[in-house]
């Protein structure tokens, strides 16, 4: 079973949602704002693709973040721990299948990937 990890009001989300919904593939729903995101989640994610990609540094909540937080943030462990106090922060969605983890939304990705 497919799992797509984000927030609801995420435009990007909604993308990839809605991909997967015209393309009759079903999918369970994981939002941060809701359910949390634990550490064993991050440190999965950056293990497949690494702290730099899951922590998004173009959001609003990294931007808005002051100097002296973002400074603290100087390696996969200080990241996590950023994204758990900061959720917002984690670039998304994230989809889980079979054995793989995507990261954002690429129409091109997800059908080579997923279907």
């Amino acid at each position: 079973m497919i799992t797509v990890y984000g927030i609801t009001n995420c435009s990007t989300v909604k993308k990839a949602r809605n991909w997967l919904e015209e393309n009759e593939i079903e999918y369970n729903f994981w939002d941060f704002k809701k359910q949390g995101v634990t550490k064993e989640f991050l440190q999965k994610w950056c293990n497949r693709h690494g702290w730099e990609i899951v922590l998004n540094r173009k959001g609003m909540m990294w931007r808005k973040s002051s100097e002296e937080v973002k400074n603290k943030v100087v390696d996969e462990k200080t990241a996590i721990e950023f994204m758990i106090d900061v959720p917002n922060s984690i670039k998304r969605p994230i989809v889980e299948y079979d054995d793989g983890v995507l990261i954002g939304f690429d129409e091109d990705l997800y059908k080579e990937k997923i279907i």
